[in-house]
């Protein structure tokens, strides 16, 4: 007899073109040594494809977006809908290892744990570009270099690998709607779910290394022109972010990455080149430079608009 936990498994999805993926998530999560108590996957104002997933998955649990169209929302419809403990949340692109839920759910023992995340390994279409470092994978949605190795706190995790408790889910009202990933736009709903979370209930989140998935890396998020996009997104969204946050709540992790990781990152690479280890490490070490860059120059757009927004609001 299959072992199951009190947790539900919510999927949320968007398009069509993500068919195939969305199978193997599904699949992946299905194929779980200790099964969930539900798979509820979540359509995001797409009617052809509620229908079909509706069709494809009839032992799943499928929902319309019942909020704001976009990531937010549509994780939001799932896990208030679900009645388990536990709430996981799984990206659509995403393969989970057999263990990934039990180990997931393992922190949650203490009480004082309101949530845990797992790792993220890159399933590359064809293969990592040379000239990105480790430290600056997150730039495709993966677990980088400086992350814990072993079971730890953390200050947050991702939505791509996340467990919760319902109740605290519940009791901050859950991801904030109208904040988040839709289309082009990339603000970090996760991070900031945890940060009020956190801040609300006095409970600490685990990053639990032995919960793994893999996470789809497609050709065109393997190029530099995404990995500049994706750096300048984030430095708007960190300060879109940081709006949001009480002004005693400082964004200490992010301070410490641009203080020490990153330049420890150039540092390495610099030293490597000049040994002669690779001429990709002088490219990786120019990578840094051009992601803090990039970033810095989203901060300072999104920081000059928001003061602009300030402005208009006063005069009127």
């Amino acid at each position: 007899m299959t072992e199951s936990i009190d947790a539900s498994v919510v999927v949320p999805t968007h398009s069509e073109r993500r068919w195939a993926s969305l199978q193997r998530t599904v699949a992946s999560v299905q194929a779980q040594r200790v099964r969930p108590a539900e798979i509820i996957v979540v359509v995001d104002h797409n009617p052809d494809l509620f229908e079909r997933v509706k069709a494809e998955f009839p032992e799943v649990t499928v929902l319309e977006n019942e909020s704001e169209r976009g990531a937010s929302g549509n994780r939001n419809t799932g896990a208030f809908y679900a009645r388990s403990e536990q709430i996981a949340f799984l990206d659509d692109d995403t393969v989970a290892h057999p263990t990934w839920l039990e180990h997931l759910a393992a922190p949650f023992g203490d009480p004082a744990v309101v949530g845990a995340g797992g790792l993220i390994v890159p399933a590359w279409e064809r293969h990592r570009p040379s000239w990105l470092p480790d430290e600056l994978l997150w730039t495709v949605g993966v677990s980088y270099a400086g992350m814990p190795t072993s079971i730890a706190e953390i200050r947050n995790v991702w939505s791509a690998s996340m467990m919760i408790r319902r109740e605290a889910f519940v009791r901050v009202g859950g991801f904030r709607v109208g904040f988040g990933k839709l289309g082009d736009q990339n603000r970090p709903e996760d991070t900031e779910l945890c940060l009020r979370i956190s801040a609300e209930t006095g409970g600490h989140w685990m990053y639990v290394p032995d919960s793994v998935i893999e996470h789809d890396v497609p050709l065109d998020r393997s190029t530099f022109r995404f990995f500049l996009r994706r750096c300048y997104a984030e430095g708007r969204g960190k300060v879109q972010m940081a709006g949001l946050l009480p002004r005693e709540q400082k964004l200490g992790a992010e301070q410490d990455y641009l203080r020490r990781t990153l330049p420890r990152a150039v540092a390495h690479n610099l030293k490597a080149a000049t040994l002669g280890r690779g001429s990709f490490h002088a490219l990786r070490a120019v990578t840094v430079i051009a992601a803090v860059a990039a970033a810095g120059f989203g901060g300072g757009v999104e920081t000059l608009a928001g003061m602009h927004e300030s402005d208009t609001a006063t005069r009127v």
